[in-house]
């Protein structure tokens, strides 16, 4: 590796007057395993195994941990020439049991935990949100001799496979650019260390190729230093490591050495930190570490043992919680649809854990009317919105317009534009909550009014006004294209009596378009008495309900409708009109025959007669008669005539007719 790009890295990565790794309070670096003011491996060990490790107490805030133990120094180890650093891990080989390295080679205990922190002077982030630090370390068998060390961090979890590589078991996984190495080398008894810190780039085909910072093939060097002793290091380092200064350095947790001590000689403890924001790797996400001891800080060593363990990972998280079109929290009870339609929104939190910096997009997904989740599908509201983590929360969703009472289920979903860290969705049966609200139905008023009193023979009619309807659901039910139509359904008039609320005298019904005056059209009462108009309508679901029948009884007084009749007294002059008659023969001779008189409507006799009557005449010379008419009557001013006509049935005595008599008659009432 170029000592030049080296240091220029250095320079350009530790700027003058900051505070070293090893000075952040977050975590001792100080040449053993035990805590006092800050954090040490003793609490790391207890966090993850839950076991005494000398101390009952966790770490303060690690975001993540490993602690993994090889008692057996013949146990896990590299082989075949193919498990080298710039090599992909599936390439690599492992087996178990066959011994042969150097005591000195042979780890026992690896260990790593990561903290963030606010940026601080005593935790610089340059341009970083956060304040990243990575601490690792390890200890082995056997003191006898300096040591190399490496520790990869990787992204994408690894673990021991049993597939064929060479002859010997293979890895599960595979590198992702961004991996972190950190290679170490302590020389003349730990007082000289170097580190040097590799990302894995697969651009990398070479050493200085294609670009001067490569290390090796796949290897991007970041920083390097051989003066990163943490017992001696100036202010300005971003990375350091260290070894047990001392023999009988404590172990906190069980540890026999080759010599069969319990504590630590001199240099069987190792530890390290990296300011990941200082080197801008801040943002990277792990999920496995592992520590390797190797022949040489060279980036083509043989590596020989290694302990591999879990360290955390990155994760993301989406709370949502439903909202009006205002933004506004949403009532136990729902919305109402009001006229047709309401607003909605949703308001999403998304957390990001292991990563200081981050990008992707949130996108929103509403279903319904009919929904209890919303775990797939639905209708996307607005399209993805771009968010980091700078971007205020929470995020506020697009308006919905929906048009149909029901019950409606929101889904957000972040999908991750960043290396590591997952895409996240609110759905499943991890959200015990499902984000769901109700839009309720509207219950319009219906006033009435009937019409006015009347006499028997006229007609009663009744008007009824119908407010606060909703429009029917919009095509599609979610922010519609065509907008629904007013309400329908109908009203029914009822009308009752006379004088109950049982007897129903008629019943009609009138279809309803949205609000409006309806009338009853017009009924025809066949009695007198008092008439109740009940009136009632249907409703148009899903968003209009009925409402019930106006009272009967009568409770508002505009309901009812008198009906009555009326009498009067006429008064009218009729006349029957009657005559007499006298017939006598002019020598005194006996009369025999018949004498009639005839009545007519006019004053000349002749015409429709209007009544007649007879009379029959015998003996004596002279005869009077008189009629007897009470059937035809005169009631109104006119004229009318009466002739009498003689009929002798005497011999030699003749018959004879009378003159017209008239009569004028004038009747006032």
């Amino acid at each position: 590796m170029a000592p030049v790009v080296a240091a220029l890295l250095v320079a350009l990565l530790m700027p003058s007057g900051v505070l070293a790794v090893h000075d952040t309070g977050a975590f001792e670096l100080d040449g053993n395993a035990t805590s006092s003011t800050s954090d040490d491996w003793d609490k790391v060990c207890h966090e993850v195994t839950g076991t005494d490790c000398s101390t009952s107490s966790n770490t303060s805030g690690a975001k993540a941990v490993a602690w993994a133990a090889e008692p057996n120094p013949n146990s896990t180890i590299f082989t075949g020439g193919g498990s080298k650093d710039p090599i992909d891990i599936d390439q690599w080989a492992w087996k178990d049991g066959a011994g042969g390295l150097p005591d000195k080679d042979n780890l026992m205990h690896a260990f790593a935990a990561r903290y963030t922190r606010p940026p601080s002077a005593t935790c610089p982030a340059g341009t970083a949100s956060t304040c990243e630090l990575l601490f690792f370390g390890s200890d082995r068998f056997d003191n006898s001799g300096d040591a190399q060390q490496g520790f990869w961090f990787f992204q994408n979890p690894i673990s021991l496979g049993s597939q064929k590589v060479g002859g010997a078991e293979g890895f599960n996984g595979v590198h992702r650019n961004g991996d972190i190495l950190v290679i170490s080398d302590f020389s003349n008894g730990g007082s000289t260390s170097t580190i040097t810190v590799y990302t894995w780039d697969s651009a990398c085909t070479a050493a200085g190729k294609p670009f001067p910072y490569c290390g090796d093939s796949n290897l991007h060097l970041q920083a390097t230093s051989n003066a990163a002793n943490c017992a001696t290091v100036g202010a300005n380092d971003a990375f350091c490591g260290i070894v047990n200064p001392t023999n009988g350095t404590t172990a906190p947790w069980p540890f026999t050495d080759k010599s069969g001590n319990s504590t630590y000689l001199q240099g069987e403890l190792y530890e390290g930190g990296i300011n990941l924001s200082l080197l801008g790797l801040g943002n990277e996400c792990f999920s496995s570490v592992s520590a390797e001891t190797r022949s040489s800080t060279s980036t083509t060593a043989v590596l020989k043992d290694f302990v591999l363990a879990g360290f955390g990972s990155c994760s993301s998280k989406i709370t949502t919680t439903a909202k009006d079109g205002n933004g506004g929290t949403i009532p136990p009870g729902g919305l109402s649809i009001g006229t047709g339609s309401v607003s909605v929104k949703d308001a999403a939190t998304i957390t990001v854990d292991g990563a200081s910096t981050w990008t992707g997009s949130v996108s929103f997904f509403l279903c319904g009317p009919a929904s209890t989740a919303c775990t797939t599908g639905g209708t996307q509201i607005g399209t993805g919105q771009t968010v980091n983590q700078s971007t205020t929360q929470p995020i506020l969703s697009d308006t919905a317009t929906v048009t149909s009472v029901g019950t409606y289920c929101w889904r957000a979903e972040f999908t991750s534009g960043t290396t590591g860290v997952p895409n996240a969705s609110d759905a499943g049966s991890g959200n015990p909550n499902p984000e769901c609200f109700a839009v309720n139905p509207v219950t319009p008023t219906l006033t009435t009014q009937a019409s006015g009193p009347i006499q028997l023979g006229g007609t009663i009619s009744d008007n009824a006004t119908l407010t606060g309807t909703a429009n029917k659901p919009g095509t599609p039910v979610i922010n519609p294209t065509t907008a629904g139509g007013p309400a329908g359904g109908s009203i029914t008039f009822t009308v009752y009596g006379p004088n109950n609320c049982t007897t129903v005298a008629g019943t009609r019904s009138v279809d309803v378009t949205g609000d409006g005056t309806y009338g009853s059209g017009a009924f025809q009462p066949q009695a007198v008495g008092v008439y109740t108009f009940v009136a009632s309508y249907s409703g148009d679901s899903p968003n209009t309900n009925g409402t019930g029948p106006t009272a009967c009884p009568d409770t508002t007084g505009t309901e009812t409708v008198l009906v009555s009749d009326t009498t009067g007294v006429t008064t009218a002059q009729n006349w029957l009109p009657n005559d007499s008659a006298t017939i006598t023969s002019g020598g005194g001779s006996a009369l025999g025959g018949n004498l009639t008189l005839t009545l007519y409507d006019n004053g000349t006799c002749n015409g429709t007669a209007i009544y007649t009557q007879s009379f029959t005449i015998s003996g004596g010379s002279t005869a009077t008669v008189t009629t007897t008419n009470n059937a035809v009557k005169v009631s109104t001013s006119t004229t009318v005539s009466w002739k009498a006509v003689y009929t002798s049935t005497v011999p030699n005595v003749g018959g004879s007719t009378s003159n017209c008599e008239t009569t004028t008659l004038s009747i006032n009432n």
